[in-house]
């Protein structure tokens, strides 16, 4: 089975970074991806979504260090769902990405390439102004 998830989208806010009991480092970030089209009457609309993404270890530790608000990010992983009980007691879900590469799109690296998280071959730089 394949659960592979992609997204090109600005970070709303400044990664949360945490360390786990062993000391690796936890980074949540919230991302929104933005969808544009043109309605039936020829208006412009606009949908934004948020996602909820998690990283762990060195790329955790690169977004903490370097990302904040509105950067573009790539971030490649996997869907996930927890269940837990909040303080109340009441049974809660979330649906969370859990991000196995991320690459900062906003930036140069010393080599004139966008920086990977992972060390991954870079991708061809995004073109937002797609011809449809």
């Amino acid at each position: 089975m394949l659960n592979k998830t992609q997204l090109i989208g600005h970070l709303g806010r400044d990664p949360e970074l945490r360390q786990t009991k062993d000391g690796s480092a936890v980074a949540n970030l919230s991302v929104a991806t933005s969808e544009r089209w043109l309605d039936q009457s020829g208006q412009r609309q606009e949908r934004t979504e948020w996602h909820r993404v998690v990283l762990f270890g060195r790329p955790a530790e690169i977004a903490g260090q370097y990302l904040t608000k509105g950067a573009l990010v790539y971030l490649e992983g996997r869907l996930q769902t927890r269940q837990w009980q909040d303080q109340s007691g009441q049974e809660r879900v979330s649906t969370e990405i859990v991000a196995e590469r991320m690459k900062m799109l906003g930036g140069k690296g010393l080599n004139g390439t966008a920086k990977t998280a992972d060390g991954a071959a870079d991708v061809a730089p995004f073109d937002d102004a797609l011809p449809f």
